[in-house]
């Protein structure tokens, strides 16, 4: 399995479960691959986490739905 980058890691760090379980699947995907970074959409319940392809790798966005 691939490494985390530290802009991921220190993302997770402090984040309750939920956050962690909901958006770390995505982290993984994007360090195997390492071709786009990660957008995660903040939603009135909750959070969505994507790749995308307008973000370079190592790189997470958040956004407010």
């Amino acid at each position: 399995m691939s490494q985390l980058p530290a802009e991921y890691v220190s993302y997770l760090e402090g984040k309750g479960e939920d956050v962690v379980d909901t958006v770390r699947p995505i982290l993984l995907q994007s360090a195997a691959d390492q071709l786009h970074g990660v957008r995660i959409v903040v939603l009135p319940h909750g959070l969505q986490a994507h790749l995308d392809d307008k973000i370079p790798y190592g790189t997470i966005v958040e956004d407010v739905d």
